[in-house]
């Protein structure tokens, strides 16, 4: 027997792979220039697809998987002690070719929003290389409604922030192994 993995808190869900945001949600798109060349490519694309983007940041991603693929459950957890917010989502997609990686997790019941959130680092072909942070969603929960303008201004700060970090790791030597 398998086990049921729960619905997504949203619908539809996958459009972040066409970068179409549906009728109804609030859009987020924020790209960020990381530098140049096949090296700087690889190290970003690896950050991005094993999580180390995330955790740079100080996010929780409590997962089981070493890297994102589609159905793969995790928690994400925002913020410090008590104050840490957690929201369970799944991948929706993941892409990786010669160009472009990176992949989308949609939010599960228990998030604090409801939506979908893509992370990919895709390379030019003159070899320029950046990280797009797109997502849409809409408050699932009383509080996050009653804060009203102030979670889009919080959202486009850590889209920001996941490219300051990308950044830095795609200068550094990525682990092997």
């Amino acid at each position: 027997m398998t086990e049921q993995q729960p619905a997504f808190s949203y619908a539809p869900v996958g459009r972040t792979a066409h970068g179409v945001t549906p009728p109804g949600f609030r859009p987020l798109c924020v790209r960020t220039p990381l530098g140049t060349g096949e090296a700087v490519f690889e190290a970003a694309s690896r950050a991005v697809l094993e999580w180390r983007m995330h955790r740079a940041m100080g996010v929780r991603m409590e997962t089981d998987a070493e890297r994102a693929a589609p159905g793969v459950q995790v928690t994400v957890g925002l913020g410090i002690g008590r104050l840490r917010v957690y929201g369970p989502c799944r991948v929706v997609w993941l892409v990786e070719d010669e160009r472009r990686a990176g992949w989308a997790y949609g939010t599960l019941p228990g998030h604090p929003q409801c939506g979908e959130e893509a992370f990919w680092v895709e390379q030019a072909v003159d070899g320029r290389v950046r990280l797009t942070v797109w997502s849409y969603s809409n408050p699932a929960v009383w509080w996050t409604r009653a804060a009203g303008p102030v979670v889009p201004v919080l959202q486009r700060l850590y889209a920001h922030r996941c490219g300051q970090v990308l950044r830095r790791l795609a200068r550094e030597r990525p682990p092997t192994g």
